[in-house]
């Protein structure tokens, strides 16, 4: 292959998406173990190294939306460069912070680097895929990034010891840097139709856009409520954070291995159809879950709720491009805004939730409680018809 058909062939434009998404996910898993030693060492409190913790949502939530609707108007390159630009310099702050009000302020670019990384890479995709090959692609893409949550926290915490606290940020920046550099390189489509300048509020009214947002919004909170209640309860049971880790990265291989399997199996037998099997099977796995009585039997359980996650987040993901189509907007950038709005609000009201009522009526009867929300989400989902919104409403009306 030339280097001209290489730079425009669309399974390079998908390896560079998937590099970039897997940087920005080393970055966010590299905090894992080394942001609460850092902050500890410039005389962060617990409550501050949460709150550090969670100002990466701030900006997750508030840019999302409207950096998609930029990169509707003037193209997904120049996003999705000074996405990349933004994760290589938040974490040369991290790498050079010496006190805490710039590791917030290096928190919050990251926070924003990881909205217009995603949203842009992800409507890029459905630029270039239409909906009978996106489920096989997205796949692709969620598979590299999931090994990223496996390896990060790995790499992070050895680089620390190895070199300190900056050697980690500074070899994702120097990833962040290679990434701008590639999609400066290649060749990316420069159509856009003018049906795609739609009013935000209009993509986000359309019933299977919301709809989908809203099963996202559930599994984000429902994955993100496991991580600190589970290890909670494993604790009671002796269990220490070495095989707490274990766990969760049995549950990261599997979706790991899952994600391209599920990814075509959407494009053959649908993508909403297969999100709302894998709401049933996560309501069941969490339920499941919340009544493990050893680590042995979470050792087992756990995985099966990783696999059930990734039967609603591959599937979701090509869904949102796919009612998009369907609704003939085609505003990509904005529905994976309103995407990662949702599980960035999913990122943080989960924990939140999960912890509140975890102290008042315990982890089995949380897990009990939970799962009808999501039986109630999937109803949701069944409801709405792909074809019908007030997208083509408002075509018809211009």
């Amino acid at each position: 292959m030339s280097s001209m058909s290489l730079r425009r062939s669309r399974s390079t434009i998908v390896a560079l998406v998937t590099f970039a998404t897997f940087a920005d996910i080393v970055a966010y898993s590299i905090a894992w173990p080394v942001l609460p030693d850092m902050s500890r060492r410039l005389g962060a409190s617990p409550t501050v190294v949460g709150l550090l913790f969670g100002s990466f949502g701030v900006t997750l939530l508030t840019v999302s939306m409207p950096m998609g609707a930029v990169s509707d108007r003037v193209g997904r390159r120049m996003p999705l460069v000074g996405g990349l630009v933004a994760l290589a310099v938040s974490t040369l702050l991290f790498a050079f912070s010496t006190n805490l009000p710039w590791l917030f302020v290096a928190r919050l670019v990251q926070g924003a680097a990881d909205a217009v990384t995603w949203v842009v890479g992800f409507a890029l995709i459905a630029d270039l895929y239409g909906v009978e090959e996106r489920g096989r692609v997205t796949g692709i893409v969620m598979s590299g990034t999931t090994f990223a949550v496996i390896v990060g926290p790995s790499i992070g915490g050895w680089l620390y010891e190895v070199g300190g606290p900056r050697l980690p940020f500074l070899a994702v920046a120097a990833m962040a840097a290679l990434s701008t550099i590639t999609f400066l390189w290649v060749e990316l489509p420069r159509e856009r139709a003018a049906r795609e300048i739609v009013p935000m509020r209009v993509v986000v009214a359309t019933p299977a856009i919301a709809a989908c947002a809203i099963a996202v919004l559930g599994i984000s909170a429902t994955l993100s409520m496991l991580e600190p209640v589970l290890a909670l309860r494993l604790s009671t049971f002796g269990v220490g954070p070495g095989r707490i880790g274990m766990l969760f990265g049995a549950g990261a291989v599997v979706s790991a291995v899952l994600h391209p399997l599920i990814g075509r199996a959407a494009d053959r037998w649908g993508a909403r159809r297969l999100t709302l099997c894998g709401l049933v099977a996560t309501a069941i796995a969490v339920a499941a879950i919340g009544q493990a009585w050893s680590f042995a039997s979470a050792l087992w359980l756990f995985p099966l709720g990783a696999a059930s996650g990734a039967l609603v987040i591959t599937p979701s993901l090509t869904y949102m491009g796919e009612a998009t189509t369907r609704a003939g907007i085609q505003s990509f950038g904005v529905a994976y805004g309103i995407y990662n709005m949702a599980w960035g609000a999913g990122l943080l009201g989960g924990p939140a939730v999960g912890g509140f009522l975890y102290e008042r009526i315990g982890f089995g009867w949380l897990a009990l409680a939970w799962a009808p929300g999501l039986l109630l989400v999937t109803w949701l989902l069944a409801r709405v018809e792909s074809s019908r919104s007030p997208a083509g409403a408002f075509k018809e009306s211009v």
